[in-house]
């Protein structure tokens, strides 16, 4: 959904990751000429999903770090 709004509208597509300094540029970047607002917004969601597979590794792996340090006493 955040990639068709990268599309239509690429600082509404910013602003729903919560960087609210990529929002202002891609503002700025979207003001200027479409295109780059929009390149703009690929590159900050497609970062926003890699951070957000991280956590869910590193968590995934801290759960299963403390099911075994439990299973080990």
């Amino acid at each position: 959904m955040r990639y068709f709004f990268c599309v239509i509208l690429p600082p509404i597509a910013v602003l729903s990751t919560g960087k609210n300094g990529a929002f202002i540029l891609n503002l700025f970047l979207t003001a200027l000429f479409i295109l780059p607002g929009i390149v703009h917004a690929m590159l900050i969601i497609n970062r926003f999903y890699e951070e957000k597979l991280n956590q869910e590794i590193l968590d995934a792996e801290a759960e299963l770090y403390h099911f075994n340090q439990i299973n080990l006493k």
